[in-house]
């Protein structure tokens, strides 16, 4: 654990060294220092500003109750799905093309139709953050489905079992490592679609605290949010691997 975590802030530390001479790089030449707020020291200075600032603790909050119930929303759909797609064959068959071409279609691209089907932009941003995360939820799930030990199967039909006892005896359990992987890429990927959906005429947000950012010219602020949006999505990453790596199977030898 001592060297994982000593290798992560060597490479912390070379992240913002890099930022630091790139920046200094650019933003110290004539006509850039209007930018020099993209430095990190004025970065840093705004990101323990942010700290203390009740609006940006009001946007944050609002960003996740987006983020969970977009996910969660995608989870109630995509899970069954995936269980029932990876279980039957035929189904399998028939489903794969169109979800393979609904998911490469950019998750941005839903949102002038979400503005136009839904009254409030709160639910159009939930219905993108639900566009986006719910095909990683069906594949992986899915994927976790057919790789199903066959025998466990083959056993629990010779002992007379449903197919209802099949998905909820050993499907699920044995499915439920993919269920959790697939949740967190769901994360990753309603993290970075949540910024630009919240560019949408809402008062409040991640998105929403940048746009005003680059508005008024706060470019110090605006790399702390960047920052800040960076250090909460590592988090919550972490905070679903905790979860998950109870459940990990592991391979033993001898």
């Amino acid at each position: 654990m001592w060297r994982k975590t000593g290798y992560g802030c060597i490479g912390i530390v070379l992240l913002i060294a890099g930022w630091s001479m790139t920046g200094y790089m650019i933003f110290t030449q004539p006509g850039y220092e209007q930018f020099s707020g993209f430095l990190p020291i004025p970065t840093f200075k705004a990101l323990y500003q942010l700290l203390f600032d009740i609006s940006f603790w009001q946007s944050v909050w609002a960003s996740l109750r987006r983020i969970i119930l977009g996910i969660s929303l995608a989870a109630v759909l995509g899970i069954p799905m995936g269980i029932l797609v990876g279980f039957y064959t035929t189904m399998r068959m028939i489903s794969y093309p169109p979800i393979q071409f609904l998911r490469m279609i950019s998750p941005i691209s839903w949102m002038p139709i979400a503005l136009l089907v839904f009254q409030s932009f709160e639910s159009a941003i939930v219905f993108l953050l639900v566009m986006a995360t719910i095909w990683p939820i069906i594949i992986n799930t899915t994927l976790g489905v057919t790789r199903v030990n066959p025998r466990w199967i083959l056993m629990a039909i010779n002992q007379g079992a449903k197919n209802y006892q099949l998905i909820f005896k050993i499907i699920i359990p044995s499915t439920l490592p993919y269920m959790l992987a697939s949740l967190r890429m769901a994360l990753g990927v309603a993290w970075i679609v949540l910024v630009p959906a919240e560019f949408l005429g809402i008062s409040s947000g991640l998105g929403y605290i940048i746009n005003d950012a680059r508005d008024t010219m706060s470019y110090d602020r605006l790399m702390a949010i960047v920052i800040a949006i960076g250090i909460i999505g590592t988090i919550l990453d972490a905070l679903i691997e905790s979860i998950q790596r109870p459940f990990q199977w592991r391979k033993t030898h001898g």
